[in-house]
């Protein structure tokens, strides 16, 4: 049988929809009894049991006579284990008595799967075992073939076996980020706020949340985070943090020795190559506006006063999370007019580039919101991440987006 054609059979024969790996092996192996132009008289299956260290009988057929179930072969009895390792494929005479007793004198053998290392040394996962008149050289080009194919297939089937576990890990994933962030529009005392965030993938690394805090609810935490990774170990490391912040809250920690602990912690669980964004800020029923603010590297959050339109970039007061654990963060404050804003945003807003390889940046950000600053903080989010995504759509770069605004409306 010409070597494409033959390619081809196996593929098609081993692509069907099985149950497991042992039945596609099966199957095909059977399909192989009947294929005339190889000429195979019997055939076997065996499967390496690595804590036994050997070979148990997972499947025969054909002519020859049939060998007991609990037959096992164990690799420390013969080198031919190793050499099926090397060359993929062997021809050799029968050596074992029991088998020489079944009329088994000369059979081939093709590893099969993965190599899996016992004792300094690699096995097949599985041995395709087959007994021809003809054992030669033209035989060993067919098993090659045949074995190649096979593992070609058990890698492919693991692959979507993975994928789909994967998938549904994401989905999980999906589902419990979603279920801590807040709901976008949010309402306390004399401020409105509304905030969302858009994951550049499945999910992200960006995060922001809403704490009321005290026995009396007279204070409240806004926190946005940018954890600097991607996909499920983003959004891991973002659950974590936004976790910690508000177990925090819940103990009214004071802001400075609370970003010094949360800093501490993030160098402490997670690798020295990953950190995190955070700015954190308290809003308060004080009549003055009051609002305390402490920035570990975020992007500068814009802050626009109504009557001026004057705009304060709030820097950070301290360095990123993660990489410096002894750093310390210090507490800033701004006051709150009727009417002002405060915008809180992740680098994937300021970041993002059109086709043409230009930044978004902090310039066009800051007159989207001068000139959105009299509607609702919903309409200006809104107003902002659909001028960004517009700006981006042609872009190759690709980042989490996040936008938190404030608005103090009485």
């Amino acid at each position: 049988m010409k070597q494409k054609r033959l390619y081809r059979t196996i593929d098609a024969a081993a692509s069907g929809n099985f149950s497991s790996e042992s039945d596609m092996l099966i199957s095909v192996l059977n399909q192989i009894i009947l294929l005339e132009d190889i000429g195979i008289k019997g055939a076997r299956i065996w499967m390496l049991d690595p804590e036994r260290k050997g070979y148990k009988l997972l499947f025969q057929t054909g002519l020859v006579e049939k060998i007991s179930k609990s037959f096992f072969l164990n690799i420390a009895d013969d080198s031919i284990y190793e050499n099926i390792a090397n060359e993929r494929t062997i021809l050799s005479s029968e050596r074992n008595q029991v088998l020489l007793k079944k009329g088994i004198l000369k059979y081939s053998a093709s590893g099969v799967g993965n190599k899996i290392k016992i004792e300094g040394k690699y096995y097949y996962e599985y041995l395709l075992a087959l007994n021809s008149d003809n054992i030669n050289e033209e035989l060993r080009y067919t098993l090659n073939i045949i074995a190649t194919v096979l593992t070609s297939q058990l890698q492919h089937r693991r692959l979507a076996e993975s994928q789909k576990h994967l998938k549904a890990d994401i989905d999980r994933a999906r589902e419990l980020q979603k279920s801590i962030l807040p709901e976008h529009e949010y309402k306390f005392h004399n401020y409105e706020l509304f905030g969302l965030t858009l994951p550049a993938e499945n999910v992200g690394g960006d995060f922001f949340d809403y704490l009321r805090i005290g026995d009396d609810e007279e204070r409240l935490g806004i926190t946005v985070g940018d954890a600097a990774s991607k996909g499920l170990a983003a959004a891991a490391e973002a659950m974590y943090i936004s976790g910690a912040v508000r177990m925090a809250a819940s103990f009214q920690i004071k802001i400075s020795p609370f970003m010094k602990k949360l800093n501490e912690l993030v160098h402490k669980i997670f690798s020295e190559a990953k950190f995190t964004t955070l700015f954190y800020c308290e809003i308060s029923t004080d009549k003055n506006g009051l609002c305390l603010y402490a920035s570990a590297g975020h992007n500068p959050p814009i802050f626009i006063k109504a009557k001026s339109k004057k705009i304060f970039m709030l820097s950070s007061t301290g360095p990123l999370l993660g990489p410096a654990p002894h750093a310390k963060y210090e507490t800033e404050n701004i006051n709150f007019d009727v009417n002002d804003v405060l915008v809180i945003y992740t680098d994937g807003i300021t970041e993002g580039v059109n086709s043409e390889d230009e930044c978004y940046e902090e310039d066009r950000l800051k007159a989207i919101i001068k000139k959105t600053m009299h509607l609702s903080p919903k309409e200006i989010a809104l107003k902002i991440v659909n001028d960004n995504l517009n700006f981006c759509r042609n872009g190759n770069y690709n980042d989490d987006r996040t936008v938190v605004v404030i608005k103090k409306i009485k």
